[in-house]
This record gives C-alpha cells, sequence and structure tokens, in this order.
C-alpha cells in the first residue's frame, strides 16, 4: 500500500495536480532531483587540473564555476519569453583568462577577491604598532589583495548535493606573508543554488595573527545578457551614505550624504539618469548600518525588456556600485558576446575601502579569537 500511494503522489505532481497534503515530502523529494552539479575539466594552471562546476535547479537557471580563483564563469537564465542567455561576464575557455587584453585590462571578471576587497591606499597599513608593506599593483596602491591575490590562485574544491540545495566549497591556505599580509588565513567560499533562483555566496575564514581581511565576488551583470549597455536598467539601493573618495580615488572614512543627489537610489529610477552630472558612472562604496550582520535586502536591479530581475542581500557593512568605466570594449566571449565601457554593473558587497586606514571602519580586522563568517545573496526572476 505504501508504494502505491507513493506513485500516486508522483503521478499527482507530474501532472501539479496537488490534492492530498500527505504528498508533500515526495514534492520536495522530486523537486530536489531537478538540481544537480557536474565537474568537468577546465584547463590546466601550473601543472595542476582546473575544473569547472556546472550548478543547475529545475528553473533552467545555470551557474558555472571554476576552483581556479573560485571564480563564478558564466550565470545562464530564461529571460520573460523562456529564451536562455547568458547575463554575467566571463569565458567558456580556461585559456581566456590569460589572454593579453584580459590581462592588460584586468577586470576580475567572477573572481573570489582576497585578503581586502578594493584598493588600499600606499599599499600601507598599520596594525597593533607595526606597519605592513603590501605589494603595490596599482601604482603606488595595492589593490583586491595584489599581483596575485586569491582570484589568481588554485583553490581545493568539494561538490555538496541535498534537498535544498547544489553548492561547491572551495578552500585555500593564504600563509603568512601573502602579498604583505601578516597571518596564516584558512578561507572558504561555498557557492549554494537553490530552486527559489537564489545563488548564496558564504565566506569563512579564520587567522593565527590578525590581520585585514574583506572578501568579495566579482561578478559583473548585465540583466538584458549584452545585447545593450546597462544604463535602462532600473536601480534601488538601500543606503544614505557612500564613502568620499580622496584625489587619488580612495576612501578616506568620510561619509557622503546621498539625498538630493544623483547618487540618491533609495527610489528605483533608472542608472543613466544620473550619467548627465556623473558621466563616467558609478564606482561609489554605498555603507549600511548593519552591525548585527544581519541577511538584509540592500539592492534590487530590474530590465524591462528581458523582464529579469536581481535582488542583492547581504550581511556585509558596505558595497562597491561599479558600472564598469575601466571595462575593455575589447574584451568578449568567445561566442562574440561582446563587453566594454557601461556594458555590466558590479555590487560587491565587502567591508570598507582602505578600512584599514580609516579609524571605526567596522570588521576590517580578522583576530585569531574571531571567525569571518559573511553572506551575500544574489536571487534573480523572470
Amino acid at each position: 500500500m505504501f508504494i502505491t500511494n507513493t506513485r500516486f503522489c508522483r503521478l499527482m505532481l507530474a501532472v501539479i495536480i496537488i490534492t492530498n497534503v500527505g504528498c508533500s515530502a515526495e514534492k520536495e523529494k522530486v523537486s530536489s532531483i531537478e538540481l544537480s552539479i557536474n565537474q568537468t575539466k577546465f584547463g590546466m594552471y601550473n601543472g595542476q587540473e582546473v575544473s569547472l562546476f556546472t550548478l543547475t535547479n529545475a528553473n533552467d537557471m545555470t551557474v558555472k564555476i571554476t576552483n581556479y580563483g573560485a571564480t563564478v564563469t558564466n550565470i545562464i537564465i530564461p529571460d520573460k519569453s523562456g529564451k536562455l542567455g547568458s547575463i554575467t561576464t566571463g569565458f567558456d575557455n580556461f585559456e581566456s583568462y590569460f589572454n593579453d587584453d584580459y590581462i592588460e585590462n584586468s577586470p576580475y571578471f567572477g573572481g573570489t577577491i582576497g585578503r581586502y576587497a578594493s584598493a588600499m591606499k600606499n599599499a600601507t597599513f598599520e596594525l597593533n604598532g607595526e606597519n605592513y608593506n603590501l605589494d603595490k599593483n596599482m601604482g603606488e596602491h595595492h589593490i583586491h589583495g595584489g599581483s596575485v591575490g586569491f582570484d589568481r590562485q588554485m583553490w581545493q574544491a568539494e561538490s555538496i548535493t541535498n534537498d535544498s540545495y547544489v553548492a561547491v566549497k572551495l578552500t585555500m591556505i593564504s600563509p603568512d606573508g601573502d602579498q604583505g599580509y601578516p597571518g596564516t588565513v584558512n578561507v572558504s567560499v561555498e557557492y549554494q543554488l537553490n530552486n527559489n533562483n537564489e545563488l548564496s555566496i558564504h565566506y569563512l575564514a579564520d587567522t593565527d595573527k590578525a590581520t585585514p581581511l574583506s572578501l568579495t565576488n566579482h561578478t559583473y551583470f548585465n540583466l538584458n545578457g549584452f545585447k545593450q549597455n546597462i544604463l535602462d536598467h532600473k536601480l534601488q539601493l538601500s543606503s544614505d551614505y557612500y564613502l568620499k573618495p580622496d584625489e587619488t580615488n580612495i576612501a578616506d572614512g568620510t561619509l557622503v550624504a546621498v539625498k538630493g543627489t544623483v547618487t540618491d537610489f533609495n527610489q528605483s529610477k533608472r542608472i543613466g539618469e544620473a550619467f548627465t552630472q556623473l558621466p563616467m558612472g558609478f564606482e561609489h562604496f554605498y555603507v549600511f548600518n548593519n552591525p548585527q550582520k544581519a541577511l538584509n535586502k540592500i539592492a534590487t536591479i530590474t530590465e524591462a525588456t528581458s523582464g529579469r530581475s536581481l535582488e542583492v542581500f547581504s550581511t556585509e557593512p558596505s558595497t562597491l556600485l561599479y558600472t564598469g568605466r575601466y571595462t575593455s570594449d575589447n574584451l568578449a566571449r568567445e561566442d562574440g558576446t561582446q563587453y566594454g565601457q557601461f556594458k555590466a554593473f558590479c555590487i560587491e558587497t565587502s567591508k570598507y575601502q582602505n578600512g584599514p586606514n580609516i579609524k571605526g571602519s567596522p570588521r576590517t580586522i580578522l583576530k585569531p579569537s574571531d571567525k569571518y563568517d559573511e553572506t551575500t545573496v544574489f536571487k534573480l526572476s523572470w
């Protein structure tokens, strides 16, 4: 009798005629079968095999991630008519991440950034009475963890499958002195995809010595699939202040109120409206009052022609809104999808830019007694 009831539940689910609450457990089981993860060879790097992990859900959403740089290489979703399309920058061949145009432009497509996201002024900071000099990879300054940051290293990877999501967990050890930073840091990044079209990124880390740590994901989005630039995207971003940049374009800790300016996105509006006053677009660090590390909704981006939208949730105290002013027009996916200036945006959730040099910057320093534990979620719909 048990077998008969189970088959009946499956039949009822298949035709979407669910009249018995006793079928609910079986519905979850069938739904979980439609979540999948596949691992394939992506290339070779310094004698190590590079893998590509393809995560898919029941709604035709696909996320591709490689263990080189813990990098998102592609996110593919339908549009409102059901047509699938890529909505992120990246490449389908591993070798493309080493072509001359990409290396020269260095846009960090999809990479996991560390030890410290964004710029550090003069490539130096003081901690516990000691001065530390970092790798200078942006003129006299330091950016995105240095010349060999986390996005340019191999990570160990494992696949995870359960009833709620599929995931790839990537781990690495950053040794004491890496790019000039103190302490040995054990770090993991877990990408989870579920059937609610949520890509959750969970960062964990510990250290044996106090050190700055700010991890982010550097995925660039274009919800119309790169058919046009992103100026017609509408953005709502819940922040009242951004960090003022100094003459070097690096934050000095001063907060600037957005109210009454083109930088105010508390109400949804077209991104391109601000370009009349900001012709080079956005490279602004917006801040949030989130001392309890709640997973709050910080932004919603919509695009009318495709019907796609992106909601961003994060526990982080700030985010960079970047609209691709420096992205080279010479970059394209292998299928011809053209990238370039203002063709994509980033929502890079993280600690404050230049945080170790800003008094009171929240959660900038990880201590041996603490655990780094942050989450950002990209939720897509169409």
